[in-house]
């Protein structure tokens, strides 16, 4: 761990929630604390899940059930089964009552006037300055908010992103995408010990996904890398590439190809960034220009598990 760096963040998270009212009792003077008043808002006018609540905001069930109970005494949240036409009466919905939606409005203002009294005593190049600098550090922490986690293929969130997956290479490809001509990927193949399907989420919520084959006696395979839009340009497809290769260094791989399709640019520069070489043909893949290999470094802890490529 990198004591500066860590003494670093904490530095700044003291400033933030100091600068904020994070630490005051009664957040901007509205009689409650800043977990309620953050509670209320994502509620909003329209209403939300609960379960979307939770997730969002990353809360304990419990504590937001104990959140949830302090709105509604106050009068300013209902909380009850999804009975809209065609709703699942089994989904807890949040609502604004009229006065929650006074207050929400007055939170909406109050939070204006915060933000104007963080800028206003700064020049308008400083305010610039602080205003790119606060785009890219939230750019940052929700990169550092997506974990990615080996989970079964057969997982409904898996089967969503890789239909995300072959609806963005069918806009990409020059002659769209049939899976039936591209050469298959089964979901035995993407299970221990025989390979890895790896999910990145964000708030619970799925954002990209990437495989690894596991063949023996040859070099592994990565298979279908995909990024949500929501996601693109955070590092997750690098960091999912990384997790992939060391998935297969640490069972004792060497080395690790994949094939790309030319107009998948970014991904075919991210693959040269990263190490990987352009080599021969290796397989049929119908939608395949390119192929790649890299040279796996050995896992920092000593032994290996599996087959290696030679």
């Amino acid at each position: 761990m990198h004591s500066d760096l860590v003494a670093s963040v904490r530095r700044f998270n003291r400033t933030v929630t100091q600068r904020v009212g994070a630490l005051d009792d009664e957040y901007m003077a509205r009689g409650r604390p800043l977990a309620q008043a953050r509670l209320l808002w994502e509620i909003g006018p329209d209403g939300a899940e609960v379960a979307a609540v939770r997730a969002r905001l990353g809360l304990d069930s419990g504590y937001l059930s104990r959140l949830l109970r302090n709105l509604e005494n106050d009068g300013l949240v209902t909380v009850g089964p999804d009975d809209q036409l065609g709703g699942d009466g089994r989904v807890r919905v949040a609502a604004l009552t009229e006065s929650g939606r006074a207050e929400w409005t007055e939170l909406d203002k109050r939070s204006d006037e915060l933000a104007w009294s963080i800028l206003e005593p700064l020049t308008a190049q400083r305010r610039q300055r602080l205003t790119s600098a606060m785009a890219e550090v939230e750019r940052l922490l929700v990169a550092s908010m997506v974990v990615i986690e080996p989970c079964s293929p057969n997982d409904p969130r898996a089967r969503a992103c890789l239909r995300a997956y072959a609806r963005d290479v069918a806009r990409r490809f020059d002659d769209g995408f049939d899976p039936a001509l591209s050469t298959p990927v089964r979901d035995e193949q993407l299970i221990p010990p025989a390979g890895v399907f790896l999910l990145a989420t964000l708030n619970s919520e799925p954002v990209g996904c990437g495989a690894v084959k596991l063949h023996p006696g040859t070099p592994a395979e990565i298979k279908r890398v995909w990024v949500a839009d929501t996601v693109r340009g955070l590092g997750v497809g690098r960091r999912m590439l990384g997790e992939l290769e060391e998935y297969a260094a640490e069972r004792g791989w060497t080395a690790i190809r994949l094939d790309t399709n030319r107009n998948l640019t970014e991904a075919i520069a991210m693959y040269r960034s990263a190490g990987y070489r352009e080599i021969e043909r290796y397989n049929t893949e119908h939608y395949a220009h390119h192929w790649f290999e890299k040279r796996l470094r050995p896992p920092r802890t000593s032994g290996s598990r599996g087959h290696s490529d030679n």
